[in-house]
């Protein structure tokens, strides 16, 4: 299929690039009518930049072959993280390098001073993540009034990220009648809100397989021990010899112990995380597009939107936390048309929720143990033999240099030598075992304790079961914690012969596999301890809605049906609890005012009479008349005659400014250290509550 025409000026740039094909989400966004809002979903990889940098084109040039004038920002493009805002960056230049359009970054972790002057000069489109185009929005460096378009790319990540009021801030300084395309690789029910909110009758495409895995990415499960992963993640990346690979770990740390100990086995290796600057992060990334480094550790911030050309190989060293991540992780890898192989490193302990994940994400999987050393042995002579370096011809000069090694020395002798050479530069293999436990578990169906455990149990693909209810309910203080045991113990059946199980007010109903159904009815048929009932069910309604141990119990009035009531507790016995309710003189000591307490018991909070000697040593509350006797070493806070040389601050009489003292500069006629006079006293002789705002006079 010939690319379709979108613009002339793009059209030439696409032909330059070497695009003869359209990719499935860049025919359906140049199919959809012009000027459209468009809310896209697409597979990672699938050339969504592109895609709506032709979509803007008829919006942004009309019929026009350049840009007119930079000075105001015509479209802007938000994107999640620093590193696809940059790569968005740099697709759009070469896209749109013949319509004379400049194009301006904002991220964050770079200078914003920088910034700023690129934003002065003027930029017709704007390309930056949300907190970094927020700020220079609140600094008035960003001016959205000519505004003709908004991109949102990889919007669902940015909702996952927290930028979602970031977002609400820069779509609501944007003009009204712009248009809006959101792109995103899942519409879940924020990203419709989304939409719904800041959309004008989009136009909706889909390009995604609902039940399909990304076809040119192939997924691996390596069994290995937890302590192993290292070494199985060594052994991964020298028998596949990718000329690029992406190792992810979930925390900073992590990424940095990997770094560390592949570096010291002798790969060429860089670490990407949140941790480092801008600058180190860009660094690292063009490193392994250039080839300097082969293998990139790091966590889920290189998961989106990155496109690394030779990057063959994806490693989950540490198992992502949902689908979506998988999904996201593996998919840098087999884009734009090439194959790519995606590795999971699965311990004992994991296997259970990688089997769900991939089982929700319709991905097949070949489980498999680490590749041993003789297997990664044996791949080095395939490639030995195979290398281009052998088949190239050679020139004069190294042929007359073969010529007068062989006189020296044994042909076999000048291939061991190559051979050795070729060795030394490759990391060696580790010895790294297949975990039997998970391999007999999933080949037999059962663990080491005869339990079932296959693969994946009926119950978890989604097949039949069978519902049963036993008459204890929340009136009884069911909990799943000893109802699971019980309703084991009873049926002769295990946990994992058990599913769903929902608890209302007088019963509660549970599943159980059909394959475990008629041995359950079988021990349940014996006979059940006293007071227990177990029945088959149907299974719950719409209507039948569970009850939660924190919902109100009917009738109570409003606590936990497992605690006691919360109203008044006036029928209690004193001694059980301290009741709420006020107590009586004779209870205890009564909150009330102590006038009547003896002085000496504890310090009445009531004023003392004038006659009331002080303790000694101890200073009074109440207030001092001049002729009152001064506790020893106790300074009264009544006027006192001012100190030689200093000034009292008392008010001033209108007679004029004090004199100043020798070496003191005055302020408003007043020496320099004693109290400010700001304002008149009042007639207890203390300053008034406010500072008049009358002008003073010169100093």
């Amino acid at each position: 299929m010939p690319f379709p025409a979108s613009h002339p000026a793009l059209d030439r740039a696409l032909s330059d690039r070497g695009y003869a094909e359209p990719t499935p989400v860049q025919a359906a966004v140049l199919e959809a009518e012009a000027g459209r809002d468009l809310l896209v979903s697409a597979q990672t990889g699938s050339g969504k930049t592109v895609a709506f940098g032709l979509a803007l084109a008829p919006t942004l040039l009309g019929e026009a072959e350049r840009f007119e004038d930079n000075a105001s920002p015509v479209a802007l493009v938000i994107a999640p993280t620093r590193e696809l805002a940059l790569q968005v960056s740099k697709e759009l230049e070469w896209l749109y390098a013949r319509t004379g359009a400049r194009i301006a970054t904002c991220v964050g972790g770079m200078d914003p001073r920088a910034e700023r002057r690129v934003l002065e000069r003027g930029a017709a489109i704007v390309v930056g993540t949300p907190g970094r185009l927020r700020d220079h929005l609140e600094r008035s460096g960003l001016d959205l009034s000519q505004l003709k378009a908004v991109v949102l790319d990889e919007a669902d990540e940015m909702l996952d990220m927290g930028f979602s009021e970031d977002l609400t801030f820069i779509l609501d300084q944007a003009p009204a009648e712009r248009r809006t395309l959101l792109f995103s690789a899942t519409i879940a029910r924020d990203i419709a809100e989304l939409a719904k909110t800041y959309q004008r009758d989009a136009i909706r495409i889909d390009t995604t397989s609902k039940n399909a895995a990304h076809g040119d990415i192939e997924y691996k499960a390596i069994r290995i021990a937890p302590n192993e992963i290292e070494h199985g993640v060594v052994n991964v990346l020298r028998y596949f010899e990718s000329p690029g690979a992406l190792v992810f770990a979930n925390t900073r740390e992590r990424v940095k112990h990997l770094t560390a100990s592949l570096r010291e086995r002798g790969f060429s290796v860089v670490g990407l995380s949140g941790e480092l600057t801008q600058s180190l992060r860009s660094e690292a990334l063009q490193a392994l597009r250039d080839g300097h480094a082969r293998v990139c550790v790091a966590t889920d911030v290189a998961a989106r939107g990155l496109d690394l050309p030779d990057l063959g190989l994806v490693i989950h060293a540490e198992i992502p936390v949902n689908k979506a991540t998988l999904l996201h992780r593996s998919g840098r890898t087999g884009r734009a048309g090439k194959k790519g192989v995606s590795v999971l490193m699965v311990s004992y302990t994991r296997r259970r929720k990688v089997e769900l994940m991939l089982h929700s994400a319709s991905i097949k999987a070949e489980w498999s143990g680490p590749p041993s050393a003789e297997e990664i042995r044996a791949r080095d002579q395939e490639r030995m033999l195979t290398d281009p370096v052998l088949m190239a011809p050679a020139d004069e000069e190294s042929v007359e240099l073969g010529r007068r090694l062989l006189e020296r020395t044994s042909p076999e002798h000048v291939a061991a030598a190559l051979i050795r050479l070729y060795r030394e530069k490759l990391p060696p293999p580790e010895d790294v075992y297949d975990d039997e436990r998970m391999a007999r578990a999933q080949t037999t169906g059962r663990n080491e304790r005869g339990q079932k455990d296959g693969p994946l149990t009926d119950f978890a693909r989604g097949g039949d079961m069978s519902w049963f209810r036993v008459n204890i309910g929340r009136d009884k203080n069911a909990d799943p914690k000893w109802l699971l045991p019980l309703i084991c113990r009873l049926g002769h059946v295990t946990k994992r012969d058990i599913g769903a199980i929902k608890i209302f007010e007088r019963e509660t109903k549970f599943e159980i596999t059909e394959e475990m159904k008629a041995k359950f009815e079988a021990a349940v048929a014996q006979g059940l301890e006293e007071g227990i009932k177990i029945d088959p069910a149907v299974k719950p309604g719409p209507s039948e809605k569970p009850v939660s141990r924190w919902d109100k119990k009917p009738g109570a009035g409003g606590d936990r049906p497992d605690r006691k009531p919360w109203k008044a507790r006036e029928d209690r016995l004193e001694g059980e609890k301290k009741p709420w309710v006020k107590r009586e003189d004779g209870d205890k000591p009564a909150w009330k005012a102590r006038e009547d307490r003896p002085q000496g018991e504890k310090k009445p909070w009531v004023k003392r009479d004038d006659a009331a000697p002080a303790a000694e040593g101890k200073k009074p509350w109440v207030k001092r008349t001049a002729d009152s006797p001064t506790p020893p070493g106790k300074k009264p806070w009544v006027k006192k005659p001012a100190a030689e040389g200093k000034t009292p601050w008392v008010p001033r009489s209108d007679a004029g400014p004090a004199p100043a003292a020798a070496g003191d500069r005055p302020w408003k006629g007043k020496p320099k250290g004693g109290d400010r006079p700001w304002a008149p006293k009042d007639a207890r002789g203390k300053p008034a509550a406010k500072k008049p705002y009358k002008a003073r006079e010169p100093r």
